[in-house]
């Protein structure tokens, strides 16, 4: 009976070898070459997870959203109804699962698996990053403060990993200034600005970045406004011949824009044309108002008014054209229109640097130096 026993357990053996590939009978137990990368890849982008195995046979691979439990592929086939999720494989060997147009919920663990019994799995990251991009109905707009009052800007961005925020202005100016130091940039989605003042005018940035391109800003405009204020950049007392062309300046700062105009020395509103030629120069808060008389006459002389009007208030400065009939009272006087212009709008500190001389000062210099020649020489011949 035994016998007959050990007989069957023989034959069934041998019929359910018949039954199996060859090679899974001979070949050894499948498994990974190597580790499942981790990767990271940009919203909308493609993500591609590869699992590497050796001796797969016929053994079969199977993809897995391990946070979900579910199946995506098995061997060459897509089971999951997600369209943008696909496989590819390389000799039975390199096995890739492919995930277009990547979405933030993509992201997490994926598992590869091999059906062994135990079954043989191994695991892979997937992690999504999204460019930084600004809330816009979070985030300040355009705003006019008057001078004085506190400001206050807020920038909001959303991005994976979060956004840091960095605030700066145009041009390289000073965000604020504490005591001597310049501050250029601050960190935070808060800016606050106290005491604005008319060097706050101009534009702020907001600029959005978290390791993931593009950068991303927001240009803010800031109006500080204040009435006007009027400045002589040059002498108050000018001289001139008649006849000889002289530049009358002024530099007028307001927000809003000002009106600008000149009266002259009767209390008239200087109408251009005839020996008047006026012109303005305008950037920001900040005016340059020129005027180039040619006087005639004695009456073109006297005081002329620079005047800067706006809703806030007026201001005006006086510059006195005196008519120049003496050479002694001739005075050094400022020749405006030679003045760099981007220079003057751009300064805060206007010292007078130009200069023109009379042709008189300059005939009475030359005497007095061929004067200073000529005794050299005599005295050098009496030597001799």
């Amino acid at each position: 009976m035994r016998k007959l026993f050990v007989y069957m357990i023989y034959v069934f053996a041998l019929k359910f070898c018949e039954t199996l590939p060859p090679d899974m009978m001979t070949a050894p137990d499948p498994n990974f070459s190597s580790p499942i990368a981790n990767i990271t890849v940009p919203v909308s982008r493609e993500a591609i997870l590869t699992c590497v195995v050796h001796d797969l046979y016929s053994y079969k691979i199977a993809w897995l959203r391990v946070d979900t439990q579910t199946i995506l592929t098995i061997q060459n086939n897509t089971i999951t109804k997600n369209h943008r999720i696909g496989i590819t494989h390389t000799e039975n060997r390199i096995w890739q699962l492919r995930i277009r147009d990547v979405k933030e919920s993509d992201q997490g663990w994926y598992m590869c698996q091999i059906n062994t019994d135990p079954m043989k799995s191994a695991l892979g990251y997937l992690a999504v990053v999204v460019p930084p991009d600004i809330i816009d109905y979070e985030t300040s707009h355009d705003m006019s403060v008057d001078e004085g009052q506190n400001v206050t800007l807020t920038c909001t961005a959303i991005g994976l990993p979060e956004p840091e925020i960095e605030w700066r202005r145009e041009q390289r100016k000073p965000l604020m200034s504490i005591g001597s130091e310049e501050i250029f940039t601050i960190k935070g989605s808060t800016l606050m600005l106290r005491h604005a003042n008319r060097h706050m005018n101009g534009a702020f940035l907001c600029i959005a970045s978290n390791g993931v391109p593009p950068t991303v800003s927001k240009r803010i405009m800031l109006a500080v406004n204040f009435p006007p204020a009027i400045f002589v950049r040059h002498q108050e007392k000018v001289y001139a011949s008649i006849g000889q062309k002289v530049v009358l300046e002024c530099i007028s700062e307001s927000h809003p824009n000002s009106f600008n105009y000149w009266l002259d020395p009767s209390g008239k509103k200087i109408i251009q044309g005839g020996i008047y030629e006026s012109m303005t120069i305008e950037n920001v808060y900040r005016v340059i108002m020129k005027l180039v008389i040619r006087p005639k006459d004695s009456n073109d002389f006297g005081p002329y008014k620079c005047i800067a009007n706006n809703t806030l208030g007026e201001s005006e400065k006086i510059i006195h054209l005196h008519h120049k009939t003496n050479p002694n009272d001739a005075r050094k006087y400022v020749l405006a229109n030679q003045v760099d212009s981007t220079e003057i709008l751009n300064s805060d500190s206007w010292d007078s640097q130009y200069y023109e001389s009379d042709s008189t000062l300059a005939s009475s210099a030359s005497y007095q130096l061929l004067c200073i020649i000529t005794s050299i020489l005599l005295l050098l011949s009496s030597h001799s």
